[in-house]
């Protein structure tokens, strides 16, 4: 059993042999889509998260470890450790025990207390630390040579290396720990003299705001630590000092002579010099990475909404980048996202050649075939909106307003230049415009999602760990929708389990040289994709129309005998076993389950058989904003408009009504109950009626309600 094992289970409350049988796969190089999906009998059906947890927790153990054996090699060469010691720092996996264990031991630079033992002094500390020398001074007396010019001198360094150590003793770390986690309060004060500069006015809300920080929101909290990195705010956290003091008194002084006074000076000084600023700089991090998890769990959730957003599927598509004094850059591409034409338009002000827009735009529609249109939401979106809605337009053609947020990142990066060498970044925008509309999975995994405008505090989070909840938030969807092997970019083989941009890059050349795949096996054929690769990607790459009819569904390779033996019980072959519900029906899965298989795997596999290659993403539902409003001055108090959610927080949800800026649904607005995650009201592109509360012209400012 892994070293780890029962660790892990105990923190997340899973069993053992699950727990152990995942870091197996883990350690066999199984990546978690890989093992979630298809080793369901070794993990007890331990899902995508539960998987990434035990892997964390296996990345931060390992950190322990190494962070334990370099704490026994400096303990060991100082010639301090013990057998007890050695079996504290061995069974210790918390690392704050850890450090205290390891603080009265740790190299420091030159403190006061060493300098007063370098002089002598630590006989007088312990004799003081004691409490029976009713005469300090006297005692203190024989101390005075050298450096140590008299007894008051004397005293003064050793109650410095009383201080010292009563900071460093892990009761006096605990017993602060437990009062900053009871009572501490988070205070913001605005930087003098900042107050009225205009980069101070967003931050006006934390210029004298004080809060338990037990129950401060992780929102609150990173807007006050970007406003004290903006140098605007001075954050502090700290608890009942007078309180905490005593408590520090009562745990090391015990009689009421002047040495016990001495001892009482010392602990007053160890708390305000040495022990409150590191417990706070201990909870100010642990604070701040808890806000962090809270930012990041909501930044993936929405990514995640967002990834897997109703695709409108392979169809000629114009997409539409609006603009004023520029024009509109018009893009038509063909089902597969190819660029067949692209012009700019100039319907609006100050050109408004609104009649050959019109003839240029409806001649584009006709002669491309065009069966959908994707218009940017960005400056002059309702304008657009309102002028293709004018046109003669063909039976049946529908028309979307969609995200611009990350186009522009797009259209200047590595990737876009690649794809379109000879076009400037407004056809580059137009493009990627069109192409989220038909498949949103496939075109933002090209932006970097920071740029896609989700999530709160983005760039105020541990950018590592926002980077690993991101990366695994893509290939968690990339790999639940599955990818045409045929058609897929580079960028989106990239995330497929078992791939990576190397054998990425080599699908994409063999493609290109060899033609289409017929079989997943021929991805044997490609360079550097052996048999480990091969096993964590082909369940997830799909074959249309292939040689093989499994080759278009989520059944793994390894699995086809399988489904060859039910065919053949049922008397017929796999494309009939398909196709004949009737014959599926009378299957009896007991009897095929084995060692290596069982009832999981054969219950995915019958899934698959019923629906084979189905995206499992919903249908796109077209939508139309109030014609009463275009701007934010057309708004009211007390109207009800159609809005799409574009961004959920913690605090609430940001909505587009259709006027350039999106309104916030506070959370205490969400709903007519209380609330306390707004995930489980809504979700992200959802359609939702909405009343206007308020609108802060001067501030830009929209306040909503779906409570109606």
């Amino acid at each position: 059993m892994n070293t780890f094992t029962a660790i892990i289970a105990k923190a997340l409350q899973l069993k053992d042999t699950n727990v152990d049988n995942t870091l197996q796969l883990l350690d066999e190089g199984c990546t978690i889509p890989f093992i979630s999906r298809y080793r369901k009998e070794r993990t007890g059906g331990l899902n995508e998260v539960q998987i990434a947890e035990i892997c964390e927790w296996n990345d931060k153990l390992k950190d322990i470890a190494k962070r334990k054996e370099t704490i026994v090699k400096t303990i060991s060469e100082q010639g301090k450790m013990t057998d007890t010691l050695q079996k504290r720092i061995d069974e210790c996996w918390d690392s704050n025990v850890l450090e205290d264990i390891y603080l009265p031991y740790k190299p420091k630079r030159r403190t006061r207390a060493q300098v007063a033992k370098e002089h002598g002094l630590e006989p007088l500390a312990m004799l003081l630390m004691m409490q029976r020398e009713n005469n300090p001074h006297g005692a203190a007396q024989r101390f005075v040579k050298g450096e140590v010019k008299d007894t008051d001198e004397a005293l003064k360094g050793a109650q410095d290396i009383i201080a010292e150590t009563i900071s460093e003793n892990e009761r006096s770390r605990n017993l602060m720990r437990a009062a900053f986690k009871r009572e501490a309060v988070i205070c913001s004060k605005v930087v003098k003299g900042k107050a009225d500069t205009d980069e101070a006015a967003k931050y006006s809300d934390y210029f004298d705001f004080s809060e338990p920080l037990r129950r401060c929101s992780s929102h609150r909290l990173l807007a006050m630590r970007r406003g004290e990195a903006d140098g605007i705010l001075r954050v502090s956290i700290s608890p009942d000092d007078t309180d905490c003091s005593e408590r520090l008194r009562r745990l090391f002084v015990h009689g009421h002579n002047a040495s016990a006074q001495l001892v009482a000076e010392a602990a007053d000084d160890a708390y305000k010099r040495l022990l409150k600023p590191s417990i706070e700089t201990e909870f100010a991090a642990l604070s701040k990475e808890k806000a962090d998890e809270e930012a990041i769990k909501v930044f993936t959730e929405n990514l995640g909404q967002l990834l897997l957003s109703a695709p409108l599927g392979q169809k000629r598509v114009m997409g539409v980048d609006p603009g004023f004094r520029t024009g509109c850059k018009v893009v038509c591409l063909d089902a597969q996202g190819n660029l067949l034409h692209h012009e700019a338009i100039f319907p609006h002000p100050p050109r408004q050649d609104r009649a050959r827009a019109a003839a240029s735009t409806e001649h584009m529609i006709r002669k491309y075939g065009i069966e959908a249109i994707a218009i940017g939401n960005g400056t002059a979106s309702r304008e657009t909106e309102s002028f293709i809605k004018s046109l003669t337009l063909p039976q049946g053609l529908q028309g979307f307003v969609g995200s611009e947020d990350g186009a522009s990142v797009y259209s200047a990066s590595k990737t876009a230049r690649e794809e379109f060498p000879d076009e400037d970044v407004t056809v580059r925008g137009a493009v990627s415009i069109g192409r989220r509309l038909m498949d949103p999975l496939a075109e933002l995994v090209k932006i970097d999602p920071k740029s896609i405008g989700i999530g709160q505090y983005q760039h105020d989070v541990d950018q590592t760990k926002l980077k690993r909840a991101l990366d695994l938030t893509v290939e968690r969807c990339v790999n639940a929708v599955g990818v045409n092997l045929n058609t897929a970019s580079k960028h989106l083989l990239t995330y497929i389990s078992g791939l990576g941009p190397a054998l990425a890059q080599n699908i994409v050349e063999y493609r290109a040289i060899h033609g289409a795949f017929a079989t997943r096996s021929q991805l044997l054929k490609v360079p550097r994709l052996g048999p480990a690769a091969y096993q964590q990607c082909a369940g997830f790459l799909r074959i249309p129309n292939g040689k093989h009819p499994l080759d278009n569904t989520a059944v793994h390779p390894e699995s086809y005998s399988i489904v060859e033996h039910m065919a053949k019980d049922c008397g017929c072959d796999i494309s009939e076993l398909i196709n004949n519900k009737k014959k599926r029906q009378s299957i009896n899965l007991s009897h095929y389950i084995s060692e290596k298989v069982g009832m999981p795997t054969l219950t995915d596999i019958m899934n698959e058989l019923d629906k084979p290659g189905r995206d499992p993403r919903e249908q796109l539902e077209e939508f139309a904003f109030d014609e009463r409003v275009h701007t934010i001055d057309d708004l009211q108090v007390g109207m009800v408009l159609k809005g799409i959610v574009t961004n959920i927080t913690n605090f609430g949800a940001f909505v587009d009504i259709g006027v350039h800026h999106d309104g916030l649904v506070h959370v205490s607005q969400l709903a007519d109950h209380y609330v306390s995650d707004p995930t489980q009201v809504v979700k992200l592109h959802q359609h939702v009626d909405v009343r206007v509360v308020d609108v802060d012209r001067k501030r830009e400012r929209i306040s909503l309600s779906m409570r109606l």
